[in-house]
């Protein structure tokens, strides 16, 4: 154990080893190293590892660490990656923890690496004969894109904890709902031609403008039928976000494509929000029969709720001293979720400073943390 590192070092070392995730191949890298970084520091403190290879991923890894035995017990899991940075948007080197202001800076101090950093300390200060039920860390691959790591986690079942802590930037306030979030792309097959002689084809902008007004009342559908006040945005929500088409203005378009986002709320699963968006544009697609395309952009994160009465939101509430509350943005909640326990979001950090330039732990959140994290344990393991 002298040479596990203290809190400043462990942070400084998760921060210089590099794990982006990202859509585009040129930023994407794989995250062994700081799955083995973390294997070492909690086998040195009697943890059992498991490191998982997530399947159809870019050089990915799960780390599934367990200290004590029996039945039960608190999960704390967080991910292992990061967003890509842009470098004009920070003032220190964002791989390098940075000091100043009562701050932490760098990429994933509070999205989230940090939170393992609070892990390592407190669990230095536990007697593996003592705990009367386990405690595990998940460390997991690809949050900040397709969810990888978690939706395998779920899969596999490897373990059944009475509760679950995610520690993603809440400012310490427990999250117990949020959206899901799904994406697709429209696309219309046209025929180009001459503009002189629109008959003679088919233009695929005026298809996708036809496309646009029956998403629109879909969102206007959407809005007026479903609410949940918990939420600073009740309502679900339909964005359309990309459009492209056309090369010419004396071209008849011959392709057209539209992205579009859709966040629900809890109680509106994947499938029924999917029937709707085809339902919306079923007449559309039989007046252009062939022409009319769906598709998923990325797989999508459904919405999270953990209901009540909950004993884990009851102690969260009295520990961190805040009321739960729901978020717009999505999580690993669900698929945690699958492994029959209690789950709720509660980390340090705001989720204001996560994905931007010159990201930052502040000094007030480590006393705090390290308070709640060795409550839970002592109530969920001791």
């Amino acid at each position: 154990m002298k040479n596990l590192p203290d809190f400043t070092d462990s942070l400084k070392q998760l921060i210089a080893s590099p794990s982006i995730s990202s859509t585009q191949s040129s930023w994407d890298q794989g995250n062994l190293d700081i799955i083995q970084l973390l294997a070492t520091w909690f086998e040195q403190l009697g943890f059992s590892i498991q490191i998982q290879p997530v399947p159809h991923s870019n050089n990915k890894y799960n780390m599934l660490a367990r200290l004590g035995s029996g039945e039960g017990g608190l999960l704390l899991a967080g991910h292992s990656d990061t967003v890509p940075f842009d470098e004009d948007r920070w003032h220190s080197d964002p791989l390098s923890l940075t000091s100043r202001n009562d701050k932490f800076y760098g990429l994933g101090t509070c999205d989230m690496k940090g939170f393992f950093a609070f892990i390592l300390q407190a669990s230095r200060q536990l007697d593996a004969k003592k705990l009367q039920k386990p405690l595990y860390v998940l460390a997991t691959a690809d949050e900040e894109t397709t969810m990888a790591g978690a939706r395998f986690f779920a899969q596999s079942q490897l373990i059944k904890p009475d509760v679950a802590i995610i520690g993603e930037p809440t400012s310490l306030v427990p999250v117990i709902m949020h959206k899901g979030h799904m994406s697709h792309r429209i696309t219309v097959q046209g025929q180009s031609g001459h503009s002189s002689q629109p008959a003679l084809g088919v233009n695929a902008i005026e298809i996708i403008y036809q496309v646009i007004g029956r998403l629109i009342r879909l969102k206007d559908t959407l809005e007026q039928n479903y609410h949940n006040d918990a939420f600073d945005v009740p309502a679900p929500t339909l964005n359309l976000g990309a459009i492209q088409g056309g090369d010419n203005a004396n071209r008849i378009c011959g392709f057209c494509s539209l992205d579009l986002d859709l966040r629900s709320l809890p109680g509106i699963s994947d499938d029924e929000l999917i029937h709707w968006l085809n339902d919306s544009l079923k007449e559309l697609a039989e007046s252009y029969p062939g022409r009319i395309n769906i598709e998923e952009l990325h797989p999508s994160s459904p919405s999270f709720e953990q209901k009540k009465p909950s004993k884990l939101i009851s102690l969260a509430e009295e520990i961190s001293g805040h009321q739960c509350c729901a978020v717009n943005y999505a999580t690993e909640a669900p698929y945690i979720q699958q492994l029959g326990c209690q789950t709720i979001v509660l980390g340090p950090g705001s989720i204001e400073q996560a994905h931007q330039g010159d990201e930052y732990l502040a000094f007030d959140q480590i006393t705090k943390t390290e308070e709640l994290l060795m409550k839970m344990i002592q109530h969920y393991c001791l």
